[in-house]
């Protein structure tokens, strides 16, 4: 014998509720607008007494609830909490945040966090960030404006001379121009070397700030002793190669013109032109990780170099988006300080030449805030690269936690 309600027609596209789906909540059973038999529950959840049961709604043995009827936090009764989203519906699964004992969470980053981390890192230990950089620069600089000072001086005559001989009009500026041009020519060796050690030594502050750890000049140069001339030698190394590149793209031109070959030279110039630009590029991001590389990690020189070759692999236009944005940061920065600086003190000393004591201070004043800013901020960057891709690649997140809870 069936009841009215196991009479009812089903509508059409009507299936049976999967036995792990709860029933919907509410008086409606189906679509025709009948009501569900009332009555009290039956214990263990099941329906209604009198009502009958669909296929797959038996009540579980023993008076349990069927599986995903639990009831919910702060709700009533068995069987009566607001079941959960079905599996792939509602919001993520809940995850624990990751660990931060410093300036960084220890987990993969993304350019904010790079870029917020650079930031972090100063803060955290300004003495050596800002104090020792700044302190290497200023030496740098008063090299270079002794030099400026004394080329467009002491020998101004003669440099005169040759500036008014590759330019008898006066019209391109050469004779204000030499000196100082001379000079920082003179000085980009220095300033190369300076910004190597540099970031070398910053390279293990930030590297230390990222577990919460503040170290002093002293300890930067103890831990740095002996692998921060490894990071010069690298950086002498490929300067020369770049330097033979070049030198081998200058002289098949001048060859080409001294034999008035204009199509080889047009073309020389232009293809060797255009894949020497690609070549240093390509170079310069799969070689940014090697001096973070240098200055920790204990292996070989070589082993080292090779392996910092191939943590970039995978990652080049990640990596070359990231250090380009921070180069564009960089010398807009540099320039909202230089260029002010420059033109304040042509309208204080009024000499063209710009080789004046008070001229030559000034703008070496300036030059010593840009490019510490610029060295700072480039060194913490690669430095917090390093760390994100090893902590992509091998975990090394999971390293970084055990040294912060050790040092803790």
């Amino acid at each position: 014998m069936t009841t009215p309600h196991e009479d009812t027609p089903r509508p059409s596209g009507w299936a049976l509720p999967n036995p792990s789906t709860p029933p919907p909540a509410g008086p409606s059973a189906s679509t025709e607008g009948h009501a569900a038999p009332s009555g009290p529950p039956a214990p263990g959840g099941g329906p209604p007494p009198g009502s009958a049961q669909p296929p797959g709604w038996a009540p579980v043995p023993g008076g349990s609830q069927p599986p995903g009827w639990g009831p919910a936090p702060g709700y009533g009764g068995p069987g009566y909490g607001q079941p959960g989203p079905p599996p792939g519906y509602g919001a993520p699964p809940w995850r624990p945040p990751a660990l931060q004992p410093g300036i960084i969470p220890l987990r993969p980053l993304g350019l904010g966090e790079i870029l917020d981390g650079s930031f972090r890192a100063i803060r955290a230990n300004p003495r050596v960030m800002f104090g020792l950089s700044a302190a290497v620069v200023a030496v740098v600089v008063a090299i270079q404006a002794v030099l400026t000072w004394y080329v467009g001086g002491l020998l101004a005559g003669a440099l005169d001379d040759l500036a008014r001989s590759a330019d008898p009009s006066g019209e391109l500026g050469l004779a204000d121009q030499f000196g100082p041009s001379l000079a920082t020519l003179l000085t980009t060796p220095f300033v190369a070397l300076a910004t190597t050690l540099l970031t070398g030594l910053l390279i293990v502050s930030v590297s230390r700030s990222v577990i919460g750890q503040k170290v002093s000049v002293g300890e930067v140069s103890r831990i740095a002793r002996g692998r921060i001339w490894w990071v010069v030698g690298f950086t002498v190394l490929l300067g020369l190669a770049w330097s033979v590149a070049f030198a081998v793209y200058g002289g098949s031109i001048a060859l080409l013109a001294s034999q008035k070959q204009w199509g080889a030279l047009a073309a020389v110039a232009l293809v060797g032109g255009v894949a020497l630009v690609v070549a240093v590029v390509w170079v310069t991001v799969r070689t940014l990780l090697v001096p973070a590389a240098l200055m920790l990690e204990g292996a070989r020189f070589w082993a080292t170099v090779r392996r910092a070759w191939l943590l970039t692999r995978g990652g080049f236009w990640r990596l070359f988006g990231i250090y380009l944005l921070v180069q564009v940061i960089v010398g807009i920065v540099a320039s909202i300080i230089i260029y002010p600086v420059s033109i304040l003190s042509m309208l204080l000393f009024r000499d063209p030449t710009m080789t004046s004591f008070g001229q030559i201070a000034l703008t070496s004043a300036g030059s010593v805030v840009a490019q510490t800013l610029s060295t700072v901020f480039s060194a913490a960057v690669i430095a917090l690269l390093y760390i994100d891709v090893r902590m992509r690649r091998e975990g090394l997140d999971v390293e970084l936690a055990r040294a912060a809870e050790t040092a803790a």
